[in-house]
């Protein structure tokens, strides 16, 4: 069931995202070479202890952390541990808070030091497919169009859509109604109305995609071994259009 939000909500998750983006800006400020991952979830849990307020993801289906962190071929919900980052990689930054009940959830993907031309272009790409996304978050467009809009750029570019895993709804509780694929069909799916909030979040690899569950039970890697990446943002559909609660 899809719950729509009022102003006041609205105005609540806006705080929330504005939170996790400020934290999240910080943590990956952090990223360069000879940091761990496990030092990276200390800079948030700080940060979060600072800012009054709860980690979205720690305890969420017994996820251990307060910070996803999914280096290279991992696409996504990677545990922080002892492993060093190393010149050359790339690091998915997945995070989000709880501000008076109400949840925000983004994501970024970003370089450890000097990264190959490959690894820049995977970002740039997932970067601008969410934003191509957010264009079409708007009233009277459909999560297919969104999903469509996505698919049909990066294949484009000639990378792979993850399917396995999708965008969502998100306002009380992490993960709502509706789904938010990043493929589909014009106009299928669900309508979007005003006063619904989705989390929008392209997963891509560099080549094919399919996925195995990681050895620490929670990541998700690409079964070849693929470079991947991933953005996202918690996103206001309004009578105005998109409106991108986490952002700075």
């Amino acid at each position: 069931m899809i719950t729509y939000k009022n102003e006041k909500d609205i105005e609540y998750m806006r705080r929330s995202g504005k939170i996790a983006a400020l934290i999240l800006k910080k943590v990956s400020d952090a990223v360069k070479p000879g940091i761990t991952t496990k030092e990276l979830n200390n800079i948030a849990e700080k940060l979060i202890e600072e800012n009054n307020v709860r980690a979205a993801f720690k305890h969420y289906d017994n996820f251990p952390a307060a910070l996803c962190t999914s280096i290279n071929d991992v696409v996504v919900h990677g545990v922080p541990n002892k492993t060093i980052l190393k010149e050359g990689d790339i690091v998915g930054l997945d995070f989000g808070v709880v501000y008076e009940g109400w949840y925000s959830d983004t994501a970024v993907t970003v370089p450890v030091g000097e990264i190959s031309p490959e690894a820049r272009r995977i970002i740039k790409v997932t970067k601008k497919a969410l934003r191509l996304g957010i264009k079409k978050a708007k009233p009277g467009s459909t999560t297919g169009d969104i999903g469509n809009t996505i698919q049909r750029y990066v294949e484009d570019e000639g990378f792979s859509i993850v399917k396995e895993l999708v965008g969502h709804g998100i306002g009380k509780d992490l993960h709502e109604d509706p789904y938010v694929p990043n493929f589909g069909k014009r106009r299928g799916g669900i309508e979007l109305k005003s006063g619904m909030v989705v989390a929008i979040e392209p997963m891509i690899v560099a080549g094919n995609p399919e996925l195995k569950l990681a050895k620490d039970k929670f990541g998700y890697v690409s079964k070849n071994n693929f470079l991947t990446a991933h953005f996202e943002h918690t996103v206001a559909i309004t009578e105005n259009g998109p409106e991108i609660l986490t952002k700075i």
